[in-house]
């Protein structure tokens, strides 16, 4: 077992690497908790393959919520399910929550522990690759509104992070594919070893060995900046003209490891226009070796107006993040008048 642990405002993270750990997770939590119940989160994709399995292994009442799989559904109507099925669960402030999910649901589930009663105990099973190596990692939490994406959330640190990789081979390609996405941004904004693995025919045999490189990244960057307002902007490489595709696709045209691709290429592209040296050619390369989209279809007008939306932007700046070489990124805050002349360019 690898593990990793992260101080946070309310406690430490625990983070267990193993392949088959889903099998023995609730020993490994109640090695860290003393619950007298348990409430899981889970979606209409997950709970059918692990959560009966994950159920049987306590010995204490645990009750669950099933929540529709998609990004349309992470929003404040399904956390207040949550909320109303854990209050006639009886949980109270001493019980744990567990995230058992990709990505969405371990924002939802979150979001739901941080502000039911306050705060409960948190512990996150993330079974997508994108959950393993970046959501589920470092706190963040929340919904989507209307406007934009996690418009809504809090920092919540869980106490337990378990990541099995071996429930990866249950993901079809493009699920698999999503998660490779924040792989390769981690890659170019902080470990050039992490791209030479993904270039390799067979990357996916070292999966635990990228998983692994991920969060220690992730780990250290938030253990500097948990609230996300100096050196963890740099974990946004992509995600805002990303996110801004994913709002003009209503959250169901793009998923959203698809729209980081796609938006990384934008920032390549952007960061050659300021002059810096043109690395789109590279990254490109490897997110088709990999089986995502490159290229940015929304048109550049809408793309402006949805990103000055995004939490990234502060006053009249938007914080880009731009990569000068490979592993090295920095956070650069772009005039908002400035960036519509360059967005239209892209």
């Amino acid at each position: 077992m690898q593990t990793l642990s992260l101080t946070g405002t309310n406690g430490v993270s625990d983070i267990h690497i193993e392949t088959g750990l889903l099998g023995r997770a609730a020993a490994a939590m109640l090695d860290v908790f003393s619950p007298s119940r348990a409430h899981i989160v889970t979606d209409s994709t997950v709970a059918p393959l692990y959560l009966e399995a994950l159920e049987r292994q306590f010995s204490f009442p645990v009750s669950h919520t099933v929540i529709p799989a998609g990004e349309e559904y992470k929003r404040l109507a399904t956390v207040e399910t949550v909320y109303h099925d854990m209050l006639a669960a009886g949980m109270t402030r001493k019980d744990l929550v567990i995230a058992l999910g990709g990505g969405v649901v371990g924002d939802i589930t979150g979001f739901a522990a941080a502000t039911f009663l306050r705060g409960l105990a948190l512990c996150q099973i993330p079974t997508t690759l994108l959950a393993q190596v970046d959501s589920s990692v470092g706190g963040k939490t929340g919904v989507d509104l209307a406007e934009g994406k996690n418009l809504v959330g809090a920092f919540y640190q869980p106490r337990l992070v378990l990541i099995d990789p071996a429930v990866l081979v249950t993901l079809p390609d493009a699920t698999f594919a999503d998660g490779m996405a924040e792989v390769v941004k981690y890659g170019y904004i902080a470990n050039k070893g992490i791209l030479d693995l993904v270039a390799l025919p067979d990357y996916k045999a070292r999966i635990g060995d990228i998983i692994y490189e991920c969060v220690k990244i992730k780990r250290d960057v938030v253990a500097i900046d948990e609230h996300d307002t100096g050196l963890r902007m740099i974990l946004n490489f992509g995600h805002t003209i990303g996110h801004a595709a994913e709002k003009l696709g209503h959250y169901t045209d793009l998923t959203h490891g698809r729209a980081v691709a796609i938006g990384m290429v934008a920032a390549m592209r952007l960061s050659a226009l300021l002059g810096n040296q043109d690395l789109t050619a590279p990254l490109t390369k490897l997110l088709q070796h990999i089986g995502l989209p490159t290229a940015l279809t929304y048109d550049r007008e809408a793309i402006y107006t949805a990103l000055l939306s995004d939490k990234k932007k502060f006053g009249a700046t938007v914080n880009f993040i731009l990569v000068r070489e490979a592993g090295r990124a920095e956070i650069t805050p772009i005039d908002a008048e400035t960036l519509h002349e360059y967005i239209l360019k892209l």
